[in-house]
């Protein structure tokens, strides 16, 4: 049984709280904004890597966060770094996932038991770099999540049947020459129809 994300939403609510996806993490983390609202943004060139980096890492750093968030649903002028996001039929702009910033290298967590689905590496500019598919069944109820911008080195060990359990390692942040092109952070998005895509 697949669900909605309306009914994934009530399920996860009542099965919550879920072991963290990044361990020892003291109080909220940043949220940036990386929409047009963010004038600060219109300064810096969003396809050089190393700038943007920069600014997130500035933008943390003064709030003094070692952690900060991506929103969930953001219309982001940041995609326009990418010709990923510049479709044929439509342009996406809109955010899929939550993004968790932080240090390349830094291991992220299951938040709850999982079998690994796939894994790939997404190598087009703006893209999701290395990435790992783990599904997930919650009271008979089958979704899955997409984990994004990892470095190459954790998928060795994620090898499609494995089984982890919730507070377990999952993978690291790669960095901005393997993740797709981005400042280091995870990208993870709940799916709860998944057809015939892969990592």
């Amino acid at each position: 049984y697949t669900a909605s994300m309306t009914t994934l939403t009530e399920l996860l609510n009542e099965h919550a709280p879920f072991s963290p996806v990044i361990a020892g993490l003291a109080g909220d983390p940043l949220a940036l904004d990386f929409s047009a609202a963010n004038h600060e943004l219109a300064s810096i060139d969003l396809g050089d890597t190393p700038a943007f980096s920069a600014w997130v890492d500035r933008t943390m750093a003064t709030a003094g966060a070692s952690v900060a968030i991506g929103r969930y649903g953001e219309d982001r002028v940041v995609y326009r770094h990418s010709p990923l996001f510049d479709g044929h039929t439509e342009r996406r702009s809109i955010h899929l996932g939550i993004d968790v910033f932080t240090a390349a290298g830094s291991t992220m967590h299951c938040p709850l038991d999982a079998t690994v689905h796939s894994t790939g590496i997404n190598d087009t500019v703006g893209d999701y770099g290395p990435t790992v598919i783990l599904e997930h069944r919650l009271a008979e109820t089958t979704f899955w999540t997409l984990w994004g911008h990892l470095s190459r080195a954790s998928l060795t060990s994620l090898r499609p049947g494995r089984t982890l359990r919730a507070g377990d390692a999952v993978a690291a942040l790669g960095d901005l020459h393997e993740n797709g092109g981005w400042p280091p952070h995870l990208h993870l998005q709940l799916i709860t129809e998944l057809g015939d895509h892969r990592g």
